[in-house]
Parts: C-alpha cells; sequence; structure tokens
C-alpha cells in the first residue's frame, strides 16, 4: 500500500501555523462531508441532554434515544429524578451500570433543585461541580443545548480522530482538548467535535478505517491507500 499526503514524522516536525492550517482543511472538509451534522442525542431542553449524556457513558446513542423518551414523560423536570431509586434503575437498565446511572441521575436532579431552582447552568464552572459531571459532559451539554463554545468535548471518536490525525500526540482527554482548541476557531469547537463522530461512524472507524474513500486522507498522516 502507497502512503498518500502528510507521514507522520512530517506531522511531527510541523509548524504551529501548518498544523493549524491543515486542521483548517479538515474542517472544511468534513463540514463539506457532513453539512447537517448534529448531535446524536435526542433532547428538547438542557435538562434532557444533561441526562441523557449521563446514560450514554458506556452505551450507545441509539439505545439511550430508545430509552429517554418514556424517561422524561416520566420525569419531566429536576426535582421529578428525586424519585424511588427502584423505578428509576427500571426505566434505565437498558443502557447498563444502571444502578450507578440511576443513582447519578437522582443526585443530579435534587442538586440541580438545591443549588440551581431546578434549571441546569449554562456555564463551565457551576456544570463540572454537578455530582458525576465532567469537563466531556459540560461542553456536550454548553455547545449543543446552549449553543456556547467553552471547549471540545473529547469522546472515545474525537479522541482516536485526532491523534490519528496527528493534531494531538496527548492521550488524556483534557490535554487533547487543550490542543484542539489551540488549532481551531473557538466558533468551530462544537461543531468539530460532531463531525469527528460522523466522520469516526461512517469511514474512521476504530478497527478498520476505510481510507480509500476517506475525504480527508490526503491530509492524514496514518492514511494508508
Amino acid at each position: 500500500m502507497a502512503r498518500t499526503g502528510i507521514t507522520p514524522s512530517q506531522a511531527r516536525r510541523e509548524s504551529k501555523r501548518a498544523r493549524r492550517e491543515r486542521a483548517a482543511e479538515i474542517l472544511a472538509r468534513l463540514r463539506r462531508e457532513f453539512p447537517r451534522t448534529r448531535i446524536a442525542l435526542d433532547f428538547q431542553s438542557p435538562l434532557q441532554l444533561l441526562m441523557a449524556t449521563v446514560l450514554a457513558a458506556q452505551c450507545t446513542d441509539q439505545k439511550v434515544n430508545e430509552v429517554t423518551p418514556p424517561l422524561f414523560r416520566r420525569y419531566p423536570a429536576a426535582r421529578d429524578f428525586a424519585a424511588d431509586l427502584a423505578e428509576l434503575e427500571e426505566m434505565v437498565r437498558q443502557t447498563g451500570f444502571y444502578r450507578n446511572k440511576a443513582r447519578a441521575l437522582k443526585n443530579l436532579g435534587m442538586t440541580l433543585v438545591a443549588e440551581h431552582g431546578g434549571e441546569v447552568p449554562d456555564a463551565m464552572e457551576p456544570l463540572v461541580a454537578l455530582p458525576g459531571v465532567g469537563r466531556k459532559t459540560a461542553n456536550v451539554v454548553l455547545g449543543n443545548a446552549f449553543g456556547r463554545n467553552e471547549g471540545i468535548a473529547v469522546d472515545t471518536h474525537v479522541q482516536r480522530l485526532s491523534r490519528r490525525f496527528f493534531l494531538t500526540e496527548e492521550e488524556d482527554p483534557e490535554k487533547i482538548e487543550r490542543d484542539l482548541v489551540a488549532l481551531l476557531p473557538r466558533e468551530e469547537w462544537t461543531r468539530f467535535a460532531l463531525l469527528l463522530q460522523d466522520h469516526g461512524r461512517k469511514t474512521c472507524k476504530a478497527r478498520k478505517p476505510e481510507c480509500a474513500v476517506c475525504p480527508v486522507a490526503d491530509l492524514c498522516p496514518s492514511a494508508e491507500i
């Protein structure tokens, strides 16, 4: 197989400016490839997205979207999640680790009522202060429910693809996020994460990336066709 475009050794030596330009071109091509990109989780409010994101840990978005409609009908407000734990466990059982997740949802609901009047805060600091909420979840909620680009949500797709693209060589999600935000315009942070998720699901798969049909193969040091 012949390698095309930039090599890993060239990527490691490229200047910050060259890396920003390559990241910008990756972004532009993925925007053309996925013009209607959107978060895969279904939600109608910041509360729903927050709870759905908690349920999505080690679970597919498709399965979460099957579970959440009856869940949100049963518990429409934050105060409603302070419910019978056994009932809540049963409602989220299909998402896996359901006991921990049910407890997390209940604690979140109670904390939102006690500290935020039942509303999901729209800033990073109070969000990550909520029980069980880290930067990734906070970035998902801020970017997709509030339209605020405070960072980049680094999930498994973003972690894998940003390393394959040699936009970072870090493994820690927060360090990866720092590298990515330095390369991309702030207004694109949320969109970039969604585009990498789309690309990771469709083409740049974990076990067998389809480099021959990849629209950014010539920009990817890991690509072979």
